[in-house]
């Protein structure tokens, strides 16, 4: 298993975690639930992807470094 896989499963645990806390039912209409959920899974997806190439481009730049 590459190291990047688990850093992206390990990012999205803890990218749903943080997650969890917010209310989107908030931001979208009543009754729109499939909506709401389809947002949730993409904006988790997005920030999933964004943070584990954040923190594989961080490791990888420090690693030419030295």
């Amino acid at each position: 298993m590459s190291v990047k896989v688990i850093l992206y499963v390990i990012v999205a645990i803890v990218t749903l975690f943080a997650m969890d806390s917010l209310n989107i039912n908030g931001i979208f209409k009543q009754g729109r639930v499939l909506q709401a959920r389809i947002f949730f899974m993409l904006l988790l997806l997005s920030i999933t992807y964004l943070v584990t190439n954040f923190i594989w481009d961080f490791f990888l730049a420090s690693k030419m470094i030295y």
